[in-house]
């Protein structure tokens, strides 16, 4: 009997995200201690990102138009390839989601302080485009996914 392989449970993804955002919410607190100041969260994060979630889209979109659309056959290594990238990138970016996040959530509070209010915006925008990430992979594993087809000399 084969099974198959199963998408990612939303179990493993969540458990991800709490860890990044448990690791993002302590990065404050620590790096201020070790090193005397937080880091720096500048626009080119949320860019590169945005580039991932947008390369990770569009592989979706042409993998799903090739194996559903057009039902054209992938080379076993570029469909382990991309199924690798798309789990991958899921868990990565549940990381990442949650890690932003709980760096935002760090800055919370800090309302007369300018730079902490720009680390607070640009971790919401990296936050919320580790989300785009995870989403992108998820739809990127969800186009691999091929139906057994059924033989018909039985």
């Amino acid at each position: 009997m084969n099974r198959g392989l199963r998408p990612i449970s939303a179990a493993a993804i969540t458990v991800w995200g709490i860890v990044g955002l448990v690791g993002g919410w302590l990065l404050h607190p620590i790096a201020e201690h070790w090193r005397g100041v937080a880091p720096v969260v500048t626009w080119a994060q949320p860019l590169v990102l945005v580039l991932i979630a947008a390369i990770l889209g569009g592989t979706a979109w042409i993998t799903w138009r090739q194996l559903h659309v057009r039902r054209e056959r992938l080379e076993a290594h570029r469909a382990v390839n991309r199924l690798v990238l798309a789990r991958t990138c899921t868990l990565v970016g549940a990381l990442l989601a949650g890690g932003y996040l709980g760096y935002a959530v760090s800055w919370l509070g800090y309302s007369n302080d300018p730079l902490a209010q720009e680390r607070l915006v640009r971790s919401v925008v990296a936050g919320v485009a580790g989300l785009v990430i995870l989403v992108a992979a998820r739809l990127l594993e969800h186009a691999c996914r091929v139906h057994e087809e059924k033989d018909d000399r039985d």
